[in-house]
């Protein structure tokens, strides 16, 4: 038996699609709505920008989200950011060990696991998937190309790959909203594709995070010739993105012929991979 959303004829789907983008324009033009549990991390948001602020009172800010102190505890004290085998047991140390950028990264890693857990995205359960271990790989292929190619920090560079493809997750997060864009997981991804990138750099601006971070996500997907050097964050987050499953057309779209540019880029920083392998695992074991 045909169900009511087997019906929908190509403009009624058409309208639907024109719909969602419309609200999520207007949302980004306003307050942006996540599920409460993100809401964690925009508390947070104005302790860690504040550069007033101490370790103290940040650790005090984030104690108050038990599941985000602990993911931090854990993450602190796993082999990626304690080598020596020196265990802390207190949120001041472990925020102190870590670092501003690391702590925003394990926070808005905690909350996007929770989002992929939200009322509807089960409809979209292998692109969430997906979605997830590539933003975890990048921000492990981002942290490792800024400490051998660069002078960035390290941890601003893992922050940025963690967050380039937010929009995409807000956008599925959006579609749950929509019956018929539930029922039609390929017209989600159509929409992923062509409108992530644009619509993931107003998310992180109305987000407050920081411009150098917003900037090195913009364009992270448009296939280039290979960077001879690594001279901004924005080649180290294209870089990293590739190097973890991008282009995005590909990673959405199961490509199978591997493009020119990215077979140079392996030529070059491949060596690598296999730093960047055990560091993303470490990184996923720790926050999952």
């Amino acid at each position: 038996m045909a169900t009511r959303t087997d019906n929908k004829t190509g403009d009624d789907l058409k309208a639907q699609r024109f719909q969602m983008l419309e609200d999520i324009a207007k949302e980004l033009s306003g307050e942006v709505v996540f599920p409460t549990y993100f809401d964690a991390v925009l508390r947070l948001r104005k302790v860690l920008q504040d550069p007033n602020e101490t370790i103290g009172s940040i650790s005090s800010a984030v104690s108050l989200e038990p599941l985000i102190s602990a993911k931090l505890l854990h993450l602190a004290n796993s082999v990626a950011f304690n080598p020596q085998g020196n265990q802390v047991v207190d949120l001041k140390s472990a925020v102190s060990r870590l670092g501003l950028n690391a702590v925003r990264s394990a926070a808005l890693s905690i909350v996007i696991g929770q989002l992929l857990r939200a009322k509807g995205m089960a409809s979209f359960a292998d692109l969430t998937h997906k979605l997830w271990e590539h933003s975890v790989h990048t921000a492990a292929a981002a942290r490792v190309l800024a400490r051998e190619h660069t002078r960035f920090n390290v941890d601003e560079a893992m922050l940025a790959g963690l967050i380039h493809d937010l929009g995409a997750f807000y956008m599925l997060y959006r579609a749950t909203q929509y019956e018929e864009l539930r029922e039609r997981p390929d017209t989600v991804r159509y929409l992923i594709v062509q409108w992530h990138e644009s619509i993931g750099i107003s998310l992180l601006n109305a987000l407050g995070l920081p411009e150098e971070i917003v900037n090195a996500t913009e364009d992270h997907d448009r296939l280039r010739p290979a960077p001879e050097m690594l001279r901004t964050l924005s080649d180290v987050i294209y870089v990293a993105n590739m190097m973890s499953g991008g282009h995005f057309e590909r990673l959405m779209r199961d490509l199978g012929s591997t493009p020119d540019e990215l077979d140079e880029l392996s030529r070059r920083y491949g060596y690598l991979q296999p730093e960047i392998d055990t560091l993303y695992t470490e990184i996923k074991n720790s926050l999952s």
